[in-house]
């Protein structure tokens, strides 16, 4: 696991992705995933690796979800790190139909798994922060993942990273959900 490791931290200090994209609806940039796959290709082929996402639909509650996984396999050795990201779609989104407003779901999860993956940081990312009069919803109990075999994670109901019980409970008490310690900074 060393070694990939090592790539991983290799890639992460090395991939720059600027924000090329403009939004005029909400005047901000910002990075697509298309962006971050576009600038991960070179390093990739440098440190002879592979990039997979994967989309599954789960359900959490009485809400549907699309979980994107990134999965970085070492193509020299049979080792892969991988990270999960949820996005919930809206009930309707205004000028799309249901196949785009998927797409779009899958996209803003795949994007995060990747700045999961690829310590890529969003938190002055006004797509992050911009929820256009809407809080944002995402999971906020534990789930049972499968590739885990049977371990229940926690994950943040803001960015969708795994954090541990014990802040978990001490977010839920103080801010009403459950928070990785980055996103307690920004809430106080």
């Amino acid at each position: 696991m060393a070694a990939l490791a090592e790539k991983l931290l290799s890639i992460q200090a090395e991939l720059k992705v600027p924000k090329n994209q403009y939004n005029s609806f909400g005047n901000y940039n910002y990075r697509s995933c298309e962006d971050i796959l576009e600038g991960l290709k070179p390093l990739l082929t440098e440190y002879k690796a592979t990039l997979t996402i994967s989309d599954e639909i789960v359900q959490i509650g009485d809400r549907y979800y699309v979980k994107a996984t990134a999965t970085l396999a070492d193509i020299e050795k049979d080792m892969c790190i991988e990270t999960t990201a949820y996005a919930r779609e809206d009930e309707s989104k205004k000028g799309m139909d249901l196949a785009q407003v998927t797409g779009s779901t899958s996209s803003y999860a795949r994007k995060y798994a990747l700045n999961g993956l690829f310590a890529i940081d969003d938190t002055k990312d006004s797509d992050y922060t911009n929820t256009h009069g809407k809080a944002k919803d995402k999971p906020s109990k534990p789930v049972n993942n499968p590739k885990t075999d049977g371990e229940v994670k926690l994950y943040c109901s803001s960015c969708g990273t795994v954090i541990n019980q014990n802040v978990a409970s001490y977010s839920k008490q103080k801010f009403g959900r459950v928070l990785c310690m980055n996103c307690q900074k920004k809430e106080k």
